[in-house]
């Protein structure tokens, strides 16, 4: 069967258009996210680790730091230059999580850290084909939003038009009890496990705030919208809320993962 198409021109210009700013001042919020997966899956030197929708990269850097031998694809090129300028030993390219562009079997860890949805589905027969036998999978999404203290962080993505608003509640689905564990079994993942890494955004101030959520791609869809300075002052009159003294602002907001391995080879009957 055909692998599905998608104008990745548009992922580039929701997520890439502000590279260096996700770099630097969103995707460092994610470390704790990245760590807890890691070592949850017990990556280590002599492993192989794909990351899918790597984005700027850091996770990567990350895993090599722990001895992997790290690839990653991403659909955003500006995205993608910044995970190979940050490890220039890693296998990075920029192509389709729907068809990935690497040999049956060649890794043994697998990642996807908010990169495959409920909306993608379909990136996990990849995913399973990619994996030795045996091999690992973690995947993270958002959980809960609405039960979260940093529920606020998110609220300026609803700018965006009721169309792109309910992809984005689609896209969450799969943290919903059981969703994830049956996507992941239809698709012949075993060992299935629901996890709860720990994640939390930290910002200056508001105005740090709302330059880091403007580099991602919901905000992207909310900005097309509403226009760059009706998104700013939105986020900036949300994150004005939240202000402590003489501490970063902090947004926690649920979040699921999932391990789960690919079978094991069944060793042949001796005669």
């Amino acid at each position: 069967m055909a692998a599905p198409t998608h104008d990745w021109t548009v992922v580039d210009e929701g997520w890439g258009r502000r590279a260096v700013d996700f770099a630097t001042l969103s995707e460092p919020g994610n470390c704790r996210e990245y760590v807890a997966v890691h070592h949850q899956l017990g990556v280590d030197a002599g492993d192989r680790l794909l990351d899918v929708a790597c984005g700027s990269g850091l996770a990567l850097e990350l895993a090599g730091l722990r001895g992997a031998t790290c690839a990653g694809i991403d659909a955003s090129a500006r995205l993608a230059a910044v995970a190979r300028d940050r490890s220039p030993a890693a296998d990075v390219r920029v192509g389709d999580m729907h068809a990935l562009p690497w040999a049956d079997g060649s890794f043994d860890v697998v990642t996807s850290f908010r990169g495959i949805w409920g909306t993608t589905p379909t990136a996990l027969a990849e995913v399973h084909r990619v994996l030795a036998p045996g091999g690992r999978v973690g995947l993270t999404v958002w959980g809960h939003i609405k039960v979260s203290s940093g529920a606020w962080s998110l609220a300026p993505f609803r700018l965006a038009e009721a169309p792109a608003v309910a992809n984005q509640a689609a896209m969450v689905a799969l943290g919903r009890p059981g969703a994830g564990e049956e996507l992941l079994t239809s698709h012949g993942f075993t060992d299935v496990r629901r996890i709860a890494p720990r994640f939390a955004w930290e910002f200056a101030d508001p105005e740090v705030y709302a330059r880091a959520i403007a580099a991602t791609g919901p905000a992207y869809e909310a900005i097309r919208t509403v226009g760059e300075q009706a998104f700013h002052d939105a986020a900036v009159a949300a994150a004005e809320q939240h202000v402590r003294d003489g501490l970063p602002l902090r947004a926690e907001i649920d979040l699921v993962g999932y391990l789960a391995r690919t079978p094991a080879l069944t060793p042949s009957p001796s005669r």
